[in-house]
């Protein structure tokens, strides 16, 4: 959960307050660097990048090629534009729609597969839209490009707040699953890390970082390493 400040420059955020701590906690201090979301898993791979906290849903695929050490959980949100949006309260609304959606992310793979089952039953498909980050998605429903944007629920939840009455939540969110920070396997940071998460929740700057940007519904107590996940 990170966004670009009104400078158009400075990358804000949970993620951001958290990755600070964190490091803080390692005896480090963070270095931010902007990329597509899709971009990130083949960064790490190749030592561009050292970790990553960028609202990664943990799944058994990404497992397989990264480590992740958990700190928080959410599910996913559709939103709409306040005035005129359609009424989606799950992916079978979503038939016959434009949907904008972040590259790589769990939601584009979502309406991906919800495009095809759309047609297998013979409904009109979804026109799924990818785009490089939340806010480009955003940006095609405030033009008109698009209907319906799908985010992870806290970071739908902000986008939202932050319109200043442009969109609103449609439904409730679905599909809880643990949020990871992102290391290349078998690294050896993993569990330095952890130690570091763990750190900053038994400090209280966890919670209070959570509060600050109204995410407590999505703390977790005990953060593990590649949790079971589906």
């Amino acid at each position: 959960m990170e966004f670009i400040a009104n400078d158009g420059k400075t990358m804000i955020g949970l993620d951001i307050d958290l990755a600070n701590a964190i490091a803080k906690k390692l005896g480090v201090k963070a270095k931010f660097v902007q990329a597509g979301f899709d971009t990130i898993i083949p960064g790490l791979q190749s030592d561009r990048y050292d970790l990553s906290m960028s609202s990664f849903t943990i799944t058994k695929k990404r497992e397989e090629v990264m480590d992740f050490v958990s700190y928080f959980t959410a599910g996913t949100s559709f939103y709409v534009k306040a005035k005129g949006g359609p009424a989606v309260a799950s992916l079978g609304d979503l038939c016959g729609l434009s949907v904008a959606v972040t590259k790589g992310t769990i939601q584009s793979e979502e309406a991906t597969k919800q495009n095809q089952e759309c047609k297998a039953t013979g409904k009109k498909g979804v026109d799924v839209q990818f785009y490089p980050d939340q806010n480009a998605a955003s940006l095609a429903m405030d033009s008109g490009r698009a209907q319906v944007c799908m985010a992870d629920s806290p970071v739908a939840a902000w986008i939202v707040k932050e319109s200043r009455g442009k969109f609103k939540l449609s439904g409730v969110p679905y599909n809880s699953a643990p949020y990871g920070i992102v290391i290349p396997k078998n690294s050896g940071l993993a569990e330095p890390v952890l130690q570091a998460v763990k750190a900053v929740m038994a400090d209280g700057e966890y919670t209070k970082i959570l509060k600050k940007w109204g995410a407590e519904q999505g703390a977790i107590t005990t953060p593990e390493i590649n949790p079971a996940v589906q």
